[in-house]
């Protein structure tokens, strides 16, 4: 058993479990929505989604400007390879994060709809309304929630690997702690 290592802060903790369970709301709804077509207005599932969307991209602006003001913990002692990959993996889930609302808000811009944070306040258009590239990020925007969902597959498989084969405690670096 190795012994304790150093835990993430608890906003970035926050940040971590608060988009996690946004996430758990928002696919599902995206999924089980119905198809958007030219003629459709962004009611029931869709103004759910996109309320949850631009909550999401929210809290991950909030994280990467934390994450920019404060140091992580130390790094896991692991072969190089895998350092890499993690910071590649993260990079690409913030990336993710970011871009995956965008698109879809460029998308609701192009048919007309309002965004707005919280269902309250109105976020400028990203595109014209009726515009052929803002209706294609449409497209775009589910492709990359796919590759999104590999890549959060990919980070939980890793998670549990180092939690279950190698006992390093990566898990309880970003677990909520009861304990001070």
């Amino acid at each position: 058993m190795h012994r304790p290592q150093p835990s993430y802060s608890a906003p970035t903790r926050f940040f971590h479990w608060a988009i996690f369970i946004l996430l758990l709301i928002e696919f599902p709804i995206a999924w089980t929505m119905p198809d958007v077509r030219r003629d459709t207005l962004p009611h029931g599932l869709i103004a759910w989604h996109i309320f949850f969307g631009t909550l999401i991209l929210a809290a991950m602006l909030l994280r990467v400007l934390w994450r920019a003001s404060r140091r992580a913990p130390p790094e896991l002692p692991m072969p190089k390879w895998q350092a890499v990959a993690a910071k590649f993996t993260h990079g690409l889930l913030y990336l993710g994060f970011i871009v995956l609302p965008l698109l879809g808000w460029m998308n609701a811009s192009s048919r007309g709809w309002d965004v707005k944070l919280l269902g309250l306040i109105a976020l400028p258009a990203l595109s014209p309304s009726g515009s052929s590239w803002g209706h294609e990020m449409g497209d775009v925007h589910q492709a990359v929630a796919i590759g999104l969902l590999v890549l959060i597959g990919l980070h939980v498989l890793a998670t549990a690997y180092h939690e279950v084969v190698l006992r390093d405690g990566t898990m309880r670096r970003i677990l909520v702690s009861w304990r001070r």
